[in-house]
Parts: structure tokens; sequence; C-alpha cells
């Protein structure tokens, strides 16, 4: 289907003498027309362009410049002026790419000398703008159905990850019976979190997670609510393997899915998980469950992410496992009171270099009898004692699940 979208991008390109790009209406990159002669040099001039098809996605400024125009509203083509401040140094005509009344994506064209007399709208439209409007309709019919097909997979996914033991063979053998020879290969379950769901019916069928699936190169998406502790989202990738021990297909696809805007929309930072590689989809329930624990690892622990593997939590594999109230110990909760910031972190980042001093106080950048001081402090106000062994490990785990939220 990918080869029909560039048949189509260059049937715009060659009715309108221009080059054409085509992207979906998250802004990633799905085709785009060939450039030649002068057409690279204007290709270098224009930052935008030059992203879009090197990165295969503009950035938020570019996105909120041309957004601002209504482009997610309009139904007919239209033209958007320069903005340097955003990067976008010609101006644009943006094709809008609609099936039924829902806009699935746009069709770019730089808004130079060639196309500077074209006539978008009545009542003197140009012929050549009505018909490359008919074939973005095609696309859009396209986008649609890929959109379609893609919805009906990630709902297979979603009952198998989230229906109760008793329904997961049917859920199962659906899945299966979906994806063919594919879901017997070696596969990963990637989870992105938070992520936000849909929020508006012109939203819906567009780039959730039935259209972005197919730009990123997984098997099957689905968004899975109140999967997280405090009830919010999280996104779920199953994607093909080329072997159990070669994970990069799904790091790839993680990385890709970290930069939509559903999971940049919230007010943390979101990050992804991988769950243990398998082979077939019996297992995908519990290979779920570690792909939201290492999300949530990543989240927690910057260093780990903004992807990490189940694998490489290390305790974040038992501490995601418990029950928020359970991981609050009493003891330390006095120390995880704002007014206590420093002091909670001064005892992990000693506890985390295994009680050693120096490697303390230099991590922290502090004297060491200013180590020693603060250390004091938190034996104070918890009650534990640091040279004991048990109250040093029951310290570290409940600093590092109160990281989890």
């Amino acid at each position: 289907m990918r080869g029909e979208y560039q048949q189509l991008v260059d049937e715009i390109s060659a009715t309108l003498g221009a080059p054409a790009t085509l992207e979906d209406r998250d802004f990633g990159l799905i085709a785009f027309g060939a450039h030649g002669g002068e057409d690279d040099l204007e290709l270098t001039m224009d930052p935008v362009r030059t992203r879009s098809i090197l990165q295969r996605r503009s950035t938020a400024a570019v996105r909120a410049w041309f957004e601002a125009f209504g482009i997610a509203r309009a139904h007919a083509p239209l033209r958007i002026p320069p903005d340097p401040a955003a990067g976008v140094f010609k101006g644009r005509i943006c094709l809008p790419v609609r099936h039924r009344g829902v806009v699935y994506g746009y069709v770019w064209l730089l808004d130079d000398e060639q196309l500077a007399g074209l006539e978008l709208g009545p009542p003197d439209t140009d012929p050549r703008v009505t018909q490359a409007m008919e074939t973005a309709a095609r696309i859009g019919a396209l986008l649609a159905a890929e959109a379609r097909a893609g919805a009906e997979l990630g709902e297979l996914l979603r009952d198998l990850l989230t229906a109760r033991p008793a329904a997961r063979e049917t859920a199962r053998d659906a899945l299966r019976e979906a994806l063919g020879s594919a879901a017997e290969g070696p596969l990963a379950l990637v989870a992105v979190a938070p992520w936000q769901l849909e929020d508006s019916e012109e939203q819906q069928g567009t780039e959730g997670p039935a259209a972005l699936a197919a730009r990123s190169g997984v098997a099957a998406l689905c968004a899975v609510p109140d999967c997280l502790p405090g009830g919010g989202a999280a996104l779920a990738a199953l994607v093909r393997l080329r072997a159990l021990g070669a994970p990069a297909a799904a790091r790839a696809a993680a990385d890709r899915l970290l930069h939509s805007p559903r999971a940049t929309a919230g007010p943390g930072l979101a990050a992804a998980g991988i769950g243990g590689p398998r082979r077939g989809l019996a297992e995908l329930p519990q290979a779920w469950a570690e792909a939201l624990a290492a999300a949530r690892a990543a989240g927690a622990e910057r260093q780990l992410g903004p992807v990490a593997e189940w694998s490489a939590i290390g305790p974040y594999r038992v501490l995601t496992s418990l029950a928020a109230e359970r991981a609050a110990d009493p003891v330390v909760r006095p120390l995880l009171a704002p007014a206590h910031t420093e002091l909670a972190r001064t005892a992990e980042v000693y506890l985390d270099c295994a009680g050693q001093a120096g490697r303390a106080a230099a991590a922290l950048g502090i004297h060491r009898q200013t180590l020693y001081y603060r250390l004091s402090r938190v034996e104070q106000l918890t009650g534990l004692d640091l040279d004991n062994g048990e109250d040093r490990l029951l310290l570290h785990m409940t600093l590092k699940a109160a990281r989890l939220g």
C-alpha cells in the first residue's frame, strides 16, 4: 500500500508541476515527490522540508504554525505564509486529505513562483487544483482503509492483553488468525506511557493507534486505558523481531512512538518499555506486564530510558509489581515530604554508591562532613539505622518505589 501512496503523490506532483509531500495527520512522512535540478536548491533552502524527508517528521513549532491556519478543519486547499521563527522559510500550499469528512493527512507543496498564479478556490479554481484534490481524496480513502484494518488488529490485541484468563484463548485465536504467519514468529511488546487517548470525534480513526501502526513498522497497536497507577493509559505495540535475541526492531519502534504528540501531550515525559521477547502469542499478557513495568521504570529513572528493556531495569522488576500503598513504608514517609527532597536524594545516592561516603559525596558535589550530617538527619526522620543492612535495604527500595509515583 505504501507504493500506492507514492504513485498518487507523483500524480499530484505531475498535475501541479511541483514536488509534493504527503504526511499523515500527525505530520509523519508517508511519501514525497522526486526533487531534481533547481528543486534541490529549494530543498536546502527550506529546513522544514529537509527535516520532514530526512527525519520523517516536523517539529512542534512547525506543527503549531501550520495548525494555526485551520488545516485540520479545512476541506479545500489553502495557502500558509512563511514563518522564519519556526523555520518555515517558504510558504506552503496545503491540500487536506480527507475521507467521509475526516482528515487523514496533508499534501504539501512549496508555494513558490511555479505555483504563484494557482487559484485555489472558487469562483476561478484552477482545474489542476480540482484534479489534485480528486487524487488527494483517493489517498484519503486508502488511509481510511488502512486505519480500519489497523483498528481491527488493535482491538484484537487489546482484547488479548486485557481479557480475563478464561477469555484469553478466544482472543488469542482471533489475533492469530488476523496476523497469519507473523503470529508464530519472534515478537516483542512495547509499552509507551503515559499515552493520551483520543479526545475528539475528529481525531477518531486518524492519528490514533490504528493509523500510527502503519508508519511505525509494527504488527498491531492499541491504546490500553486505566492500566497505570492512578488510571492513566498506555500504548501497546506488537513488534516483529528478526530473532528472539535481536530487539533492535522493538527499540526503533519505541523511539518512533515516543515522538508522537499523544506521547508528548501530557504534563510529564513519556517513556517506553520493552517486554521480554516471545515466540508466538501465548505469553503476550505476561510480556505486556513486563513492558509496562519497564516503561514505568524508564519514566522513574531517566538514566534507564527513554526506552528500557525489562531485562535491564534491575530492582524495578520487583518494585513495579507492588501496589503503591505496600511500597511506601510508613517509617520512610516523613523523608518523602517535599521539604526533605534534598535529604531523600542524598540518602538514595549514598545507597546507590553502596554506602561509600567518598563516592556519594563526589556524586552529590558536597563535602563528606555535609554528607554525614544529612545522613544523620535521615536517621532522625525515619528511625532507621544506616549501619544496619536490613534498614538500608528498606530505605533504598522505598526511595526507588517512590519514584514510580
